[in-house]
């Protein structure tokens, strides 16, 4: 049995019994009418809650015509939204299709998606049903009855895998507000969480698109779980079928979580712990996006900071995709756009990558070169997974990871350390086609590596094996087993336990809690320097009241004063240098100019600083090289 870390908040598996099922806020039938469009012809609701207007648009995104069938996730006010949409042939006077969704509406208070994806199921099968023959709804009432919520007001928040503590309720314990000095009391490894064993994730849950998001990204995922971690609005321009894409939603929104172990290290007025994920959108939701930025703006320029409570609130950025193109052109609208390859591109003898551009201005998002090695080691470690033979479960949301592992080879020697560079030519670490989303090795970091092995080959060799350990401490802990090197558990029902999917969403929050410990440990060590020059100061001011005098005359007649502490208190932030070994323990890419702008963003957003990074560089006989 795994040990639970100090400071780790253990996952509660959901394993997919009736007892536990959500309940039903609205239950509803959408079908095509050739004449006026999608159209609610079955609907049942609690008190107060509005369909018409609403579902018809939300669950239906643009596109679903092309495809035979789909699970659509949205969110409306306080609610999620889950509708399975089936598309069959027909006759000419239906245009030669029939096409029809049957979706539900449950309280967000269960979690992102309210838990809905537990009732995916049960709705493609009355989908499919009332394909054939849509005057038959007793099956909708038999559901509706069988299901539908008694009392809103006494839902009681739910501690449901990956979603605590990341309710659209979820609110930071009640901690004291943090002293000057950011003392840590929890380790960076605290902020993983782990998946108790003998459980296993729901058939539909989104957390099994893990494995396929990394497959999908390489090593995009980490600058874009980076802009995630920053909060930024990310949209994601895509094709029907919706369901993975969804799935993608919910897992950035899961990888970019603050871990509770590291939430008290962090400014009451630090951003929420989670990215608000909307899942899919389209241009009826135009104005939403508008008043988020309305809210945005408001935030930027108040003087009243306010404590966030971890809650959803606008102006704090969200995650969400779309089939309409046209929310692509309104820049103003996203910070972030990621647009995925279209549906032939599969068939591509070379890798096609999504795209991630920046707006405004559309500067493409690159990967930097420590992304890549990083990449390159959490596949390795990944690939040192061994895997049994599938099971007979084709339909199965769990087929995504067993896919993807089955593209490793199978380990030769499992007890070999998992910390040493694997030999240069492993397949794992070979990854083509990576120019187009990769940054290129500046001219300063082929000068600077150049120099090293000049100097001393053996002390870059030194480097990297460094560098590879401190990854692969990301993938295990000597608190816990490590995941990704036991074997995956076969249930007794012969299905796949989530050791994986929870091996990855443990890497990232423990990259998370390593960049905000690093930057507390700065931080904390500033605070200290400062405060010892203060008493300094004031002990040498006091025993020389002349000198004190002195020094007040001549700073008034050179202009009042240092320009640097002018700036200070203008922007009421202090000022933190990091250095460039505090980059590389945070993991980052000391020549990548996008992380030196990520690290000054967290700083302030985190911890009310201004940062100044300090690069690094090469000096010869005092003067600086590269």
């Amino acid at each position: 049995m795994s040990t639970q870390r100090r400071g780790e908040d253990p996952l509660n598996i959901d394993v997919g019994t009736n007892a536990d099922l959500p309940s039903l806020a609205a239950l509803f039938m959408i079908y095509f009418d050739i004449k006026a469009g999608y159209t609610i012809g079955w609907k049942r609701s609690l008190s107060g809650i509005e369909l018409d207007g609403v579902v018809e648009y939300r669950s239906l995104p643009s596109g679903l015509h092309t495809v035979e069938e789909d699970l659509i996730y949205f969110t409306h006010d306080n609610y999620a939204g889950l509708s399975a949409f089936v598309n069959a042939p027909a006759d000419e006077d239906s245009r030669n299709a029939r096409m029809i969704a049957v979706g539900i509406m449950v309280p967000l208070s269960y979690g992102r998606l309210g838990r809905s994806w537990k009732h995916a199921e049960s709705l493609k099968d009355i989908a499919s049903a009332l394909i054939l023959d849509e005057s038959k709804t007793e099956r909708l009432e038999e559901f509706w009855e069988s299901h539908k919520g008694e009392d809103l007001g006494k839902s009681k928040e739910t501690d449901s895998l990956l979603d605590s503590p990341s309710s659209a309720r979820f609110k930071f314990r009640n901690t004291p507000p943090k002293s000057k000095s950011h003392n840590r009391n929890r380790s960076a490894s605290d902020g993983a969480a782990l998946l108790p064993p003998g459980h296993t994730l729901s058939v539909y849950h989104p957390a099994w698109s893990l494995p396929k998001l990394l497959e999908t990204f390489g090593p995009m995922i980490f600058p874009i779980q980076r802009a995630a971690l920053l909060r930024k609005r990310i949209l994601i321009s895509a094709h029907a079928p919706v369901h993975e894409t969804c799935d993608f939603v919910y897992a950035i929104s899961v990888l970019s979580n603050i871990p509770l172990a590291v939430s008290d290290l962090l400014e009451p007025t630090a951003p929420p712990q989670r990215l608000r994920p909307l899942f899919s959108i389209g241009v009826h939701d135009i104005p939403l996006l508008e008043d988020d930025l309305k809210a945005l703006k408001r935030r930027a320029t108040s003087e009243d900071t306010v404590p966030t409570d971890g809650g959803d609130e606008l102006g704090c950025g969200w995650i969400a995709c779309t089939t309409d193109s046209i929310l692509a052109t309104k820049t103003k609208l996203y910070d972030i756009l990621i647009t995925m390859p279209p549906p032939h591109a599969s068939a591509s003898t070379a890798k096609v990558w999504p795209k991630v551009e920046c707006s405004p201005g559309s500067v493409e998002l690159k990967a930097t070169q420590r992304d890549l090695r990083r990449y390159k080691a959490l596949r390795w470690g990944l690939s040192r997974t061994p895997h049994p033979a599938s099971p007979n479960i084709s339909n199965s949301r769990r087929a995504s990871t067993s896919s993807y592992l089955e593209q490793f080879p199978s380990p030769i020697d499992l007890n070999s350390p998992t910390t040493a560079l694997p030999p240069r030519d492993d397949p794992m670490l070979d990854i083509p086609d990576t120019d187009s989303i990769i940054e290129p090795i500046s001219w300063a970091a082929l000068a600077y590596s150049g120099f090293i092995w000049w100097a001393s080959a053996g002390e870059q060799r030194l480097h990297s094996q460094e560098e590879w350990e401190a990854d692969s401490t990301l993938l295990s802990s000597p608190h816990t087993p490590n995941p990704f090197f036991t074997p995956l558990p076969i249930n007794q029902a012969g299905t796949l336990n989530a050791e994986t999917e929870m091996g990855i969403i443990a890497y990232f929050h423990r990259l998370t809690s390593q960049i905000l410990t690093t930057l507390s440990d700065v931080i904390d060590a500033s605070d200290s320097d400062d405060e010892r020059e203060d008493d300094l100061h004031h002990s040498h001011h006091s025993s020389s009241p002349l000198l004190n005098r002195g020094n007040s005359l001549s700073s008034s007649s050179n202009g009042g004063g240092d320009a640097t502490n002018e700036d200070e208190e203008d922007d009421g932030m202090g000022c933190v240098y990091i250095s460039s070994t505090d980059m590389e323990r945070m993991g980052l890419d000391i020549w990548s100019a996008g992380d030196y702008v990520f690290v000054e963003e967290i700083v302030k957003e985190y911890f009310g600083r201004r940062a100044k990074i300090e690069g690094r560089g090469v000096d010869i006989c005092g003067v600086r090289i590269c």
